[in-house]
């Protein structure tokens, strides 16, 4: 069993990210869990959007 961690600032990225692996490695994906974090930068909201995929 493996994992594999992505963080990206926009939800497209991530998306694009995630549907790039699964193509590419082809594997039995076992979970994949999501995640959004927000903070505020001064007047700025800054957004982090991960995933983990556990696959084998």
């Amino acid at each position: 069993m493996k994992v594999k961690i992505f963080d990206e600032g926009h939800e497209k990225d991530l998306e694009n990210a995630v549907n790039n692996f699964l193509v590419e490695k082809k594997c039995e994906v076992i979970d994949i869990k999501y995640q959004v974090a927000i903070s505020v930068f001064s007047e700025e909201q800054v957004f982090c959007f991960s995933a983990m995929i556990i696959y084998n």
